[in-house]
């Protein structure tokens, strides 16, 4: 199992969770998260162990956040084919996508751990301007795979029966 299909099994993605997901509103909230959880955890400088409320608070967030929009009234936008695109993704090997995307996420993954890593850096050893570096690239990187979630999406719902009826 891959880190892509444990964090859906953690998260407990089920059809009904990823309908929900796909709200914008779901989508557009969750860009809340990193810059909830990069101030919780810069916050142990300023309230020491009490740090860990605001931590487990957007944890809690991220966790919650595609549980608590309603199934989107229509899917024809970019954000709700977003994440239509992340379910494709994650079903690659039930139905193949084109190699043109493998390649590109790849590429998108090594930016996101580039970012990821100075993003941690900074937030061990406080450096704000690694923290705001590595925050700003893994939110770009994350906006860019989005896009090119989308871009699947589009691609293979067409040719698709269970992806075709995903749209509405």
């Amino acid at each position: 199992m891959g880190l892509e299909h444990a964090l859906a099994t953690v998260f407990r993605m089920t059809d009904a969770v990823w309908e929900r997901h796909a709200n914008p509103w779901s989508v557009w909230t969750r860009y809340s998260a990193l810059p909830l959880l990069v101030l919780a955890v810069w916050s142990r400088v300023w309230i020491g162990w009490w740090s860990l409320a605001p931590i487990l608070g957007t944890l809690v967030w991220i966790w919650l956040n595609p549980r608590v929009f309603a199934r989107p009234k229509s899917t024809k936008n970019w954000a709700s084919k977003a994440v239509l695109g992340e379910r494709v993704w994650l079903n690659r090997k039930q139905i193949p996508i084109p190699k043109h995307h493998k390649r590109a996420v790849g590429v998108l993954n090594a930016i996101n751990v580039c970012g990821s890593s100075l993003l941690l850096y900074g937030l061990v050893v406080l450096d704000m301007s690694a923290t705001v570096i590595g925050a700003s690239i893994v939110l770009l990187g994350k906006s860019w795979f989005l896009d090119r979630m989308v871009w699947l999406f589009e691609e293979m719902v067409e040719d698709h029966p269970t992806y075709r009826q995903w749209r509405y």
